[in-house]
């Protein structure tokens, strides 16, 4: 009997605590970051979700520390 192991799901969206992982950033962190507009979300009803774009942005925009 085999197992299958599932391919990661290439999301559009993510919950805080999905953003959180991906980021390697703790939970309570992106959500500061989201109070804060430096990253970006958007509303579903009473749920927030983070766009995959925005974390890249996010991301882009992180300065370097030079060595």
């Amino acid at each position: 009997m085999s197992t299958a192991i599932a391919a990661p799901v290439d999301r559009l969206l993510y919950k805080p605590e999905e953003a959180a992982e991906a980021l390697s950033l703790g939970r309570s962190t992106v959500y500061e970051l989201m109070a804060e507009g430096a990253l970006k979300y958007i509303k579903l009803g009473r749920t927030r979700r983070i766009r995959r774009a925005d974390l890249e942005a996010f991301v882009a925009h992180l300065a370097t520390l030079p060595n």
